[in-house]
Order: structure tokens, then sequence, then C-alpha cells
């Protein structure tokens, strides 16, 4: 992997990350409960991600498709994502007794990213 790749990865996630930040803080402000939250920005993260693989018109080894895909798919969607805060939020939710609650989260951010990538893909053609 060429480092003008791993420079677009890094570029991409750190404002993936920012847009996170501002995207948790319009749901805070909201007061919409924290997993609720996640599950927002993973399938905005999701919808993204199916529209740009679905836009994709070069092959793998196309420069300029690689540099795209590391920017926008890899880092900037991969910094906007949560999953590792999803994974943490619904372990909590188990760990309080809350199985309900966790086991919604899993069943909705499942169904919903999924159904967010389709239709991601399916708006881009």
């Amino acid at each position: 992997m060429s480092w003008q790749v791993l420079f677009l990865v890094a570029v991409g996630g750190a404002i993936g990350a920012v847009f996170r930040a501002i995207a948790t803080g319009i749901l805070h402000a909201a007061r919409i409960p924290v997993p609720w939250g996640t599950l927002f920005v993973n399938v905005l993260g999701s919808l993204f991600v199916g529209y740009l693989m679905g836009t994709t018109t070069g092959s793998a080894a196309d420069c300029a498709s690689a540099h795209r895909h590391a920017l926008l798919v890899t880092g900037l969607c991969g910094g906007f994502t949560t999953f590792s805060a999803f994974s943490w939020q619904t372990f909590d939710q188990v760990n309080r007794g809350a199985i309900g609650v966790a086991l919604a989260n899993i069943a909705a951010s499942f169904a919903l990213c999924l159904l967010a990538v389709w239709v991601g893909f399916r708006l881009a053609r």
C-alpha cells in the first residue's frame, strides 16, 4: 500500500471523525439517547458507503478509483461510522441487564444499515 493511499485514508478518517463529532453533538443537544444516535450515524454512513460503491465505475486496479475508495470509503466512512461505539454501547446495555434494549439495538443496526447500503447503491444506479 502506497503512502499516498495511507495519506488519503488518514485525511478521510479525520474528516469522518469530525463529522461524527458534529452529528453526535447535534443528537446530544436534541436529547436523543446515545445508542440511537450511534444507530443514526451508522445508518447514514452505510447509506453513503452504498452510494459510493454504486457510483464506482473504475476497476480496483484503477489508481483514481483506488484513491477515491481510500479517501471516501475507508477513510471518511470508516471515521464517521461508529461500530466500536455500537459494540461498547450494546455490551454496556447487556451488562446493565437491559437485554431487550441491546437486542433491539443489534437488530435495528443490522437491518437498517444493510437497508441503507442497498438504498445508497440503488440511488447511485
